[in-house]
């Protein structure tokens, strides 16, 4: 199935996008295709614009010189061709696409809709499926995928914006007694720490859930946890293995969007310090963690220890993780073993062999 000319594979990378992380998606699809082998892979870029349309770029046999190459114009015309090149296969043409490599972050890119996309146009991608990446996004029904797996997780309530203008008083004072204060507040579905406030009193709380409310219709309220974080790297199908752990200590009060990107003051300690049997406790549970939401492809674990008795609580997962070399999830890789350039085949490996068994499903029911 590889369709280059110069019996290389051809990968579409998509990349930008309508969500509040089009920048970071911008510099994670710079990062990743600058180091893809060459010699192995081209790329075809395809751009989607902060307003949603779509623009492809020409065929990569190098990578490209900045980031400012990647930000391609996207006429209706051009999104029209961009999308036909996607949905080739539908119309009985082969195409040229092999494998898609989805890096768009947040809504509309880890959330399942894309990748529904591309199921849609029966395509290979790199990656979690629809339901992983659904299920890794909306921290609520996460967190009940955890609780049904009997993974311990902090305490947390949640409302959508009628519940809060119809009885924000009674919710209010809910969260006061089941959580306390300090709380955390965040947009249920959101990633890279936008849109979260720490809560320390009533009026804060009403401020942070105003806040949390333009970024999403649905809010997760968590109580504050006194702990270290810790975060896996977590990569496979059916038969998924577990990185290292490493611990965030951050810059920041909490790790929120600066300490992530810009400030670039939070140390990332490679392996955590943890002693065997502490970083094997969090290797399992970030598998646990992996099959609650029914994970393929790749997905991070991130967990709470709890200071005071040194509990072991999951925070969440994020199947699309920031992807820049600098970022945790392949730097947990680098530690124990994996190179960015081979993390790159494997994710790719993946997404072919997952393909490759529900084509055979489709086959033995007929539908071939």
């Amino acid at each position: 199935m590889v369709h280059s000319e110069h019996n290389k594979m051809t990968v579409g990378v998509v990349y930008g996008g309508k969500s509040g992380e089009h920048e970071v998606s911008l510099q994670t699809a710079f990062a990743v295709i600058s180091a893809f082998d060459f010699d192995k892979y081209e790329i075809i870029p395809f751009f989607i614009s902060k307003q949603g349309s779509w623009a492809r770029g020409n065929r990569l046999t190098s990578p490209p010189a900045s980031i400012d190459e990647l930000k391609l114009g996207g006429s209706a015309e051009e999104t029209k061709d961009a999308l036909n090149l996607v949905f080739g296969r539908l119309y009985g043409t082969e195409g040229e696409l092999d494998v898609m490599f989805p890096l768009l972050h947040g809504t509309n890119g880890e959330d399942g809709t894309i990748q529904g996309l591309f199921e849609m146009a029966d395509i290979p991608y790199v990656g979690a499926g629809v339901l992983p990446s659904a299920a890794g996004m909306d921290k609520v029904v996460m967190k009940k995928l955890f609780a049904q797996a009997g993974l311990p997780q902090c305490e947390f309530a949640y409302f959508n914006h009628v519940q809060w203008k119809r009885s924000s008083h009674d919710l209010i004072v809910g969260m006061e007694d089941q959580l306390g204060y300090p709380m955390f507040v965040k947009p249920a579905n959101l990633g890279s720490s936008v849109g979260i406030s720490k809560a320390r009193n009533r009026d804060e709380l009403v401020q942070a859930v105003e806040f949390a409310f333009r970024y999403d219709i649905k809010v997760i309220v968590e109580e504050f946890v006194d702990a270290r974080e810790v975060e896996v790297s977590v990569l496979g199908n059916e038969e998924a293995i577990a990185s290292v752990p490493g611990e965030i200590v951050s810059s920041s009060e909490y790790y929120d969007y600066a300490a992530k990107y810009i400030d670039g003051q939070s140390q990332m300690l490679i392996p955590a310090p943890l002693d065997e049997e502490e970083a094997d406790r969090v290797r399992e549970a970030a598998l646990q963690a992996f099959r609650a939401i029914e994970g393929n492809g790749i997905t991070r674990a991130d967990f709470f220890i709890r200071r005071s008795d040194g509990a072991l609580l999951i925070n969440e997962v994020n199947t699309m993780p920031g992807f820049t070399p600098f970022s945790m999830y392949p730097l947990l890789w680098r530690e124990t073993g994996v190179s960015y350039k081979a993390l790159l085949d494997r994710m790719i490996e993946l997404a072919l062999e997952r393909y490759a068994l529900k084509q055979a499903l489709n086959y033995e029911n007929g539908n071939r």
